[in-house]
C-alpha cells in the first residue's frame, strides 16, 4: 500500500511556494484584478483556499472538523450542499489569506500522510444539479489539486501583470520540491 504522500510528492511544494508569492503582497496587490468583471488577486487566493476545504469537508478528511469551525460562515446551495462563504473572509490582508492557505492546508497534509492508496476508492453520496452520484476520495483529490494548479497559474498570471517577481511559482511552477540526485555511473 502505497502512502498518498508518495504519489502526491510535490504538492506540499506548491503550497509552499503559494505561501511564499502571498506573504510580501500589499493591499493594493492584493485588489488588483485583470478587468472589472474578473476576481481580484486576493479574491482568487481566497478561493483556493476555501475551495479546498468546502470539498475536503464533503468527503471527511482528516482534521478538516477544526478548520470548518474556524470559518465564519457558510451557505446552502439548491441540492442542500454547504460551500465556505467566501464573502465572510477578507481578501485584502496577506497575513488572513496565508493563515487560510496554511489552515486550508492541514487537512490536506494529514490525507497525504494518513491515507493509502487504497483509500481514494471510498465514496460518498453527493448532488449536484439535481443528480445523486457517487464520488470517490480519488475523484475530490484529483479535482482540488487541479483547483490547486489551475488558479495558481492564474495567479502567477496576475503577479506577472502588476510586475512582481514570484520565482517559484512563475519560473519553477511551483515545483520546489528537489529531486533525488542520481548516483554517477561507475
Amino acid at each position: 500500500m502505497n502512502k498518498l504522500t508518495d504519489v502526491f510528492d510535490g504538492w506540499n511544494g506548491y503550497q509552499t511556494s503559494l505561501l511564499h508569492a502571498m506573504t510580501p503582497l500589499t493591499p493594493e496587490q492584493l485588489k488588483w484584478r485583470p478587468a472589472p468583471e474578473r476576481r481580484s488577486l486576493g479574491e482568487l487566493i481566497r478561493h483556493l483556499s476555501l475551495g479546498r476545504i468546502t470539498w475536503f469537508s464533503r468527503m471527511g478528511a482528516p482534521g478538516i472538523e477544526e478548520v470548518e469551525a474556524r470559518v465564519p460562515s457558510w451557505h446552502a446551495d439548491e441540492d442542500g450542499w454547504r460551500h465556505v462563504d467566501e464573502n465572510a473572509v477578507p481578501c485584502n490582508d496577506a497575513a488572513v489569506l496565508c493563515e487560510w492557505l496554511v489552515s486550508s492546508w492541514r487537512p490536506v497534509q494529514r490525507m497525504l500522510d494518513e491515507w493509502t492508496t487504497d483509500d481514494l476508492a471510498q465514496t460518498y453520496p453527493h448532488r449536484f444539479d439535481g443528480i445523486d452520484y457517487s464520488i470517490s476520495r480519488q475523484w475530490t483529490v484529483w479535482r482540488i489539486l487541479t483547483h490547486d494548479v489551475h488558479h495558481g497559474g492564474q495567479i502567477a498570471l496576475m503577479l506577472a501583470m502588476q510586475g512582481i517577481d514570484a520565482v517559484e511559482l512563475r519560473a519553477l511552477g511551483g515545483h520546489i520540491t528537489v529531486p533525488s540526485q542520481a548516483t554517477p555511473h561507475k
